[in-house]
Order: structure tokens, then C-alpha cells, then sequence
């Protein structure tokens, strides 16, 4: 996810601690000393290693790679050689800006581990550097789907072990953004924020402005039905994932966002029902979902399904921590039949667990609010 606007001078949390939990109300004017006093780094995610002598399968999760930064390319070819020689890795989009990198990043990842899972992200299928074989972006998603063929990365569900593991295609859609928009300051337009508006390339009948491109992208996931009531049938648990978020209650309200217009782009309400009518529409706790793109890490229950983010982020979001660092990742989400704990301190999955989540409240967050002038 790339938004044009968004400062990267600041973070938002508190100083690490030895206390992994977060107040029970946690008020705006002390953010806002801790950003007058210039301290606030999230703290830093604690890598399990409960896994580390399981005997028995093993998932792990990583999204939004971008390796054409050098240091995440750098970071994915310091992955271990042999340890992951057993494991699964499921990747939730955005892996590389251009074809070239796509490849090398995927080529290098199926060499580390057993099984590569894969689908696409937004920034994957970005023309603007792309050669003249790539006429738009459904030729680029072609293009680098015929690449995980030949790797032979997966991007069809499949079951190891009785483990049921399910790529998911989406897109998002303005309307999936159902609370309320923040009017008093001025925010600058989707494509003025958003990148994607001008380095995708769509035929005339699919835009962002509209479901098109959603509902272009869910429908795709009609070709492996046959195979999902297979694995329904025969798996438990199952893990689905996808690059684009379900459920807005997923990102952080409005409020506390440097663009608040930022749920305009991040989802699909076709996703979610799409992820219930695989795992159930009350869930179980053989349920999960991973997903990417808003570069935050999560882990949460929502009625009966856990949704799990494991981005590996901008490098400048790792130094502030944003993302949880980068020493827990990948994160292995299953090892020996079953998930894993909780991801802690997962800063804003943790926040809503404590507090409220009240999207008709408008005023922005000190941390915000500075960045804007009033209407």
C-alpha cells in the first residue's frame, strides 16, 4: 500500500515495556505528549519459538515484501536455507513492483521451502515500469501467475496434512468504507492519495470507482469451487488468505489514520462472504484468515474467525516499528496440528481488545489533526 500523502516522520505507539498490555483507556492528550517528547516506537513484536521443535507441519505468514526495496530483498535472501526446508509459506500479495523482482523474489522463496502459496496484490500488478508485453494489468496478473506455474508457487487451494490452505483473489472497493467520513478538515481525493489510480491499468469496464474490479477479482475464485468443498470436506482446520482486508474493523478508525480516507481502498464486503462460506458464517477454531496491505500487524477474533497480518512492511516502517519489527517474521501461524498463540504486544488488534471501537467519533487523533488545517 502506497499513499502519497502520508508522513513518515512518526509512529504511533508507546515506549516498549515489560508489560505487553495496553491501558484500559489509552487518551489522546498522552499520545500526544509522547509525540511533543518525541518518543513514541511501537513495541517490538516477541518471536515465538514454540515452533522451533515441532516434528509436524508447519504454515508460515508473510505479506507485503516489497522487494524492490533493497533491504526487504536483502531480508528475504537472509531467510535460512535450511530451515524451512519442511514448511509452507503463504504469501499475501505484494510481493514485487516489477516482473523481474516477482520472479526473483518467488524463486528464491521456493528454494527455501517446501510449499510457496501466493496471490496477488495491488503493487504486483502496478505497469508503470513494466515492458511492452504487459499491455494493462489483468496481462500483468496473467503474466505473473504463468511465472508461479513454472516456480511452482501455488495460487490454488490445496490440502497438506489435513490442513486445508485456500488462496483467495480480491479487490477493493470504495463502498466497503461503511463508517462515518471525517468532513472538518479538507482530505485530499483516492487519486491524489492513492498510487494505484495511475500505475494500474484496467480495460474500460473494470474501475476502482466502482465494484467492477471487486467483483471481477472474487469471481476468479468461482474456477476452484470444486476443490474448496473438497477441502471443506475433508480438512480441518483450514487457512484462507488474501492481500485485501475482509472487515473494516480490521484497520483503525478514521480518526486515528494519517489519510482517513484510507478504508476507501483496503477491502472487499465480497471477501467476507466469500471467507464464510468456507469457514462458516459463525466461524470455529479451526478457522483463519491472513491478509496484508495497511502494513499493520494484527491478530484477532471475529465471530469465530481469526485474522492474522504479517507484513514485512517499508523499511522505514520497521525501524518505527510500525509493522512489529521484523525479527518474528515469517510468522509461523501453525505448527503440530495446531495455531499458534496470540501475536503480542500486536499494538492496534491489541487497542481494540481493550477499547471500543467508535467510528461516529470524528475528531481526529492529535497525531493526525496536526497535519490538517480546518476547513
Amino acid at each position: 500500500m502506497v499513499l502519497a500523502i502520508i508522513p513518515s516522520c512518526l509512529s504511533l505507539s508507546q515506549k516498549p515495556s515489560h508489560s505487553f498490555g495496553l491501558p484500559k483507556k489509552i487518551s489522546f492528550g498522552e499520545y500526544e505528549r509522547c509525540v511533543k517528547r518525541n518518543c513514541i516506537k511501537r513495541p517490538q513484536i516477541v518471536p515465538s519459538r514454540n515452533y522451533a521443535e515441532a516434528a509436524g507441519l508447519r504454515v508460515f505468514i508473510i505479506s507485503d515484501l516489497h522487494a524492490e526495496y533493497s533491504e526487504n530483498m536483502k531480508w528475504v535472501k537472509d531467510l535460512s536455507n535450511t530451515r524451512h526446508k519442511k514448511d509452507v509459506l503463504l504469501v499475501a500479495g505484494d510481493v514485487a513492483e516489477t516482473y523481474h523482482n516477482f520472479v526473483l523474489t518467488m524463486s528464491l522463496l521456493t528454494d527455501k521451502f517446501e510449499y510457496v502459496f501466493y496471490v496477488p496484490g495491488n503493487h504486483d500488478l502496478w505497469c508503470r515500469r513494466e515492458a511492452e508485453d504487459s499491455l494493462d494489468s489483468l496481462d500483468k496478473l496473467n503474466n505473473l501467475l504463468d511465472a508461479c506455474k513454472r516456480l511452482g508457487v501455488q495460487t490454488s487451494p490445496m490440502s497438506i496434512d489435513s490442513l486445508g490452505i485456500i488462496p483467495l483473489f480480491s479487490w477493493y472497493h470504495e463502498s466497503f468504507d461503511k463508517e462515518e467520513d471525517i468532513t472538518e478538515v479538507f482530505i485530499p481525493s483516492l487519486e491524489m492519495a492513492c498510487k494505484d489510480f495511475h500505475t494500474c491499468k484496467w480495460p474500460d469496464e473494470l474501475s476502482n470507482r466502482d465494484t467492477s474490479l471487486a467483483l471481477y477479482f472474487d469471481a476468479m475464485n468461482e474456477k476452484n469451487k470444486d476443490l474448496i468443498k473438497e477441502i471443506q470436506g475433508e480438512c480441518s482446520p483450514i487457512i484462507t488468505f488474501s492481500h485485501f482486508l475482509p472487515r473494516q474493523e480490521l484497520c483503525p478508525e478514521k480518526r486515528m489514520l494519517f489519510y482517513p480516507n484510507l478504508p476507501k481502498i483496503i477491502g472487499s464486503d465480497f471477501l467476507e462472504v466469500r471467507l464464510r462460506s468456507i469457514h462458516g458464517t459463525e466461524g470455529s477454531a479451526s478457522a483463519c484468515h491472513v491478509f496484508g496491505h495497511t502494513h499493520f500487524c494484527w491478530d484477532s477474533t471475529l465471530d469465530g474467525i481469526r485474522y492474522v497480518q504479517a507484513p514485512l512492511a517499508y523499511p522505514r516502517e520497521r525501524k518505527r516499528r510500525m509493522n512489529g519489527g521484523e525479527d518474528w517474521l515469517p510468522y509461523c501461524i501453525y505448527s503440530d496440528g495446531k495455531f499458534a498463540d496470540k501475536l503480542m504486544p500486536c499494538y492496534w488488534s491489541e487497542y481494540y481488545s481493550i477499547n471500543p471501537r467508535t467510528p461516529h467519533n470524528t475528531q481526529l487523533a492529535p497525531w493526525v489533526s496536526r497535519f490538517y488545517k480546518r476547513r
